[in-house]
């Protein structure tokens, strides 16, 4: 039997109150008594909108990754040129526009991937399916910037999309943990190195 909502209208109140509560404390260390806090809602209200606790984590997942790609998309689609819209990354990780979303809990896929390596099979999967996103995205931006000839032809496309991801979430981690925004700040320094050392 297929779950429905009573309101969408509420449904939605319920993704963007919790959004910041759960990409901070994760999915175990939210508890219900969280979720009516932040809500002034009833338990049987939330659940009257969700299955249960972990379906409000994943609407909130989503939400959260939702707003960080609109802001990096919209940020990329200003840009002039292959190379100025990978240098996106590093200018926005190390902005106010990002930082104000990191200090809302961290970027959602670093949180949710930790929490859900061993533990949760759905939320490995939907953030399987954002880092292949992003990953794919970053791909064919190289790709256009080789065909465009901002690029070296050499350039192994795969590694440098993988590379460029790993350095950012790296330097999030090793930030958001040793409360040290030096290290977010020369891990996006490689990353500009790396896309530097691929410009023709």
């Amino acid at each position: 039997m297929t779950f429905i909502p009573r309101s969408e209208k509420t449904r939605q109140f319920i993704i963007e109150t919790t959004a910041s509560l759960f990409n901070k404390k994760g999915y175990a260390g939210t508890s219900m008594s969280d979720l009516t806090e932040a809500t002034k809602l009833t338990k049987g209200s939330i659940y009257g909108n969700f299955e249960n606790k972990e379906d409000v984590a994943l609407a909130a997942f989503e939400y959260n990754l939702a707003q960080r790609n609109q802001l990096i998309t919209k940020r990329m689609n200003e840009a002039k040129s292959y190379y100025d819209k990978l240098m996106v990354l590093p200018m926005i990780y190390a902005s106010s526009e990002m930082s104000i979303f990191l200090e809302d809990g961290g970027c959602p896929l670093l949180n949710t991937g930790i929490e859900a390596d061993d533990a949760n099979e759905l939320f490995r999967i939907q953030v399987t399916e954002g880092v292949t996103n992003w990953k794919q995205s970053l791909e064919n931006i190289i790709e256009g910037g080789i065909e465009a000839q901002e690029f070296k032809t050499e350039t192994e496309i795969s590694k440098t999309a993988t590379s460029i991801i790993a350095l950012i979430q790296g330097g999030v981690f090793l930030s958001k943990t040793t409360k040290n925004p030096l290290l977010l700040n020369q891990s996006l320094e490689t990353v500009k190195e790396i896309i530097q050392k691929i410009t023709l």
